[in-house]
């Protein structure tokens, strides 16, 4: 009986756990939009300047969405092992 309530236990606790990693996501998805939101407000402001701008969005885009993909990771390492 104690060791059933072990593996339960254990199984929910990685559950639980893996739910708050993907709160990593979350943010992830927060920082794209505002990476985007900056991308269009210094558009309009400097139109002359859209390749730099282009490239710095696009550095900006990759690196948050590495730390939402990170999260992923981390969530299903605490689930399978």
């Amino acid at each position: 009986m104690n060791t059933i309530f072990y593996i339960s236990l254990t199984a929910s606790a990685k559950s639980i756990g893996a739910g708050l990693a993907t709160i990593g996501v979350v943010g992830a998805g927060a920082g794209i939009g505002i990476v985007f939101a900056g991308l269009l407000s210094a558009y309009a402001r400097n139109y002359h300047l859209e390749p730099r701008l282009m490239q710095m969005t696009i550095l900006g885009f990759a690196l948050t969405e590495a730390m939402g993909l990170l999260a992923i990771m981390m969530a299903f390492l605490i689930l399978y092992s």
